[in-house]
C-alpha cells in the first residue's frame, strides 16, 4: 500500500497557492519584518543605507544582485554589514531552486548571531526574495509551504513568480518526504 504523502496529490496545486497568494491585503510597504529579526524589503531600502542603519540591519540578502538599481555590494554596504548576493532574475524560467539551501543556511547562520537583523531584498520585494525567505522557513523551520505563506503573508504582501512557486513546491514534497524518512 502506498504511504498517502508519497501522493503528490496531498500538496497544494499551483492554481490553489495561487488563490491564496491572492488572498488578503494586496500593497506593500517597503520593508516588513516577516519573522523575528528576518526582514523582507525593496530596492529603495536596500540602496538607503541609512534606513537600514535604523532597522538595525547588519545583514543583507540581495536577491537581485548585480541587476540594474540593486547593484548592493560589500564595498556599498562597508564592514558594519555583511552581504550576501543572488543574481536571479524574476523570471518563471530561472532556476532559483539552486539557491534555496544557500541562502536559507546564510540567513540562519546570521539570525544565530547575536543581535543580528537580516533584510532580505530584490527590486519590489515580492518575488524572488520572498521566495528565498520561504524557502528559509521550510528548510530550518520544517514549515509547509502553506504554512510558510501565510506565515509571511501575516506581515507582508507577497507574490512569487508561478515557476518560482513551482520550484517552492517541489522543494515541499522533497522536504516532506525527508522529514517523514522516506526518499
Amino acid at each position: 500500500m502506498n504511504n498517502p504523502q508519497d501522493d503528490i496529490t496531498v500538496f497544494p496545486c499551483l492554481k490553489d497557492l495561487v488563490k491564496v497568494l491572492y488572498g488578503g491585503k494586496r500593497f506593500g510597504n517597503r520593508v516588513d519584518e516577516v519573522w523575528p529579526n528576518l526582514f523582507i524589503g525593496d530596492m529603495s531600502v536596500a540602496n538607503d543605507r541609512y534606513s537600514l542603519w535604523k532597522l538595525g540591519i547588519t545583514h543583507v540578502v540581495n536577491a537581485a544582485h548585480g541587476r540594474m538599481y540593486c547593484q548592493g555590494s560589500h564595498d556599498f554596504y562597508g564592514s558594519s554589514v555583511d552581504y550576501y548576493g543572488v543574481p536571479a532574475d524574476d523570471s518563471p524560467s530561472f532556476d532559483l531552486s539552486r539557491y534555496f539551501f544557500p541562502s536559507a543556511d546564510y540567513i540562519q547562520d546570521a539570525l544565530n548571531t547575536t543581535g543580528a537583523r537580516v533584510f532580505v531584498h530584490c527590486a519590489v520585494g515580492v518575488s524572488r526574495s520572498a521566495s528565498l525567505v520561504l524557502a528559509y522557513l521550510m528548510i530550518h523551520h520544517r514549515y509547509t509551504l502553506l504554512e510558510a505563506i501565510n506565515k509571511v503573508k501575516e506581515r507582508r504582501w507577497i507574490f512569487p513568480n508561478t515557476g518560482f512557486l513551482k520550484q517552492l513546491r517541489a522543494l515541499d514534497v522533497k522536504l516532506r518526504k525527508t522529514n517523514t524518512g522516506g526518499r
